[in-house]
């Protein structure tokens, strides 16, 4: 296809939810299980990152604002970005007068950029934002050596309240969320200004989730304990076999409270999803360190790309 005309058909506009049904036919057949690419997290984050969409006949494009003031593009190709597709992103990037910057582009993906566009490019990893997707069956049987502690955890909180309810999260249990999520919001907070201002922004996405939860295909689930939630967890699908876990949170003063979510969300799930994408860690270590002890079966790198010339 010539660039012109690549160029003409970047009709970029705001994601809304009538976008839903032309994003998902392509990028819940993409085979890409970046979290990026769940149309919920989409939505749900737009007001923070400005969001919008280019919708092409076989590739979704995103456009972006990166840290708050450069715009970014993800693209849900599952090949490497052809250089006509690269070209017309150059020029439209150009409009707003910044160079073109690629996000969420995996290790393979920028070694071909590089091979291809040598010292035009340059690569920055993007450690923070790597996602931790797991084998679905692992996180639900927790089998084996290596998950035996958090098996422990789960064996604990069930016979220390083995009148738990695993309830599929509906509209009026939504309050109660709010609630838990307050909670647990007062229990971690830091008195970093970032960590902050990262979780009044995820509280605002929650609630931009719940707003249009049935739309969104939203699935979710609570654990109970004695009529009181104790815990929960939502997602949505980012591929045909993957599942996007958007939110989970517990109250950090009940034992296994996270461990028997995270395990009770898993065994609940439609069996075609085969993995979990757990999303980022944000360079948080201690969060870190909770997602390597399950140990993923897919680290997936994020770079992101910026070529310094045209």
């Amino acid at each position: 296809m010539p660039t012109d005309t690549y160029t003409n058909i970047l009709d970029f506009h705001p994601l809304t939810l009538d976008d839903k049904q032309a994003v998902q036919a392509i990028t819940l057949h993409s085979g890409r299980r970046n979290c990026n690419l769940n149309f919920a997290n989409l939505i749900g984050w737009q007001f923070l990152f400005d969001t919008e969409v280019c919708i092409l006949p076989d590739t979704v494009v995103i456009r972006y604002l990166f840290n708050h003031t450069q715009p970014a593009y993800i693209i849900s190709a599952q090949e490497t970005p052809s250089p006509t597709l690269i070209v017309a992103l150059q020029h439209h990037a150009a409009l707003s007068g910044h160079p073109l910057s690629l996000y969420a582009i995996e290790n393979h993906w920028a070694e071909t950029l590089h091979q291809r566009y040598g010292d035009t490019v340059t690569i920055e990893p993007l450690r923070n934002s790597y996602d931790y997707i797991y084998r679905r069956s692992a996180l639900e049987l927790l089998q084996g050596k290596t998950l035996k502690s958090k098996r422990n955890h789960v064996n604990k909180f069930i016979n220390e309240h083995p009148n738990f309810e695993y309830i599929d999260l509906a509209p009026e249990h939504f309050d109660m969320c709010r609630q838990l999520e307050q909670k647990w919001r007062t229990a971690n907070h830091h008195d970093n200004p970032w960590y902050g201002n990262t979780i009044e922004s995820e509280q605002q996405m929650m609630e931009n989730i719940f707003t249009h939860w049935n739309d969104l295909d939203m699935r979710g689930g609570a654990v109970f304990v004695d009529g009181r939630m104790v815990a929960f967890s939502c997602g949505a699908p980012v591929t045909i076999d993957t599942f996007d876990t958007c939110i989970e949170k517990a109250d950090r003063s009940i034992d296994g409270a996270f461990n028997i979510i995270n395990q009770q969300f898993a065994l609940h799930l439609p069996s075609q999803y085969k993995y979990i994408n757990r999303e980022e860690d944000m360079g948080l270590q201690g969060l870190r360190k909770a997602k390597l002890s399950y140990h993923p079966e897919i680290l997936l790198s994020y770079n992101i790309v910026t070529f310094t010339k045209p």
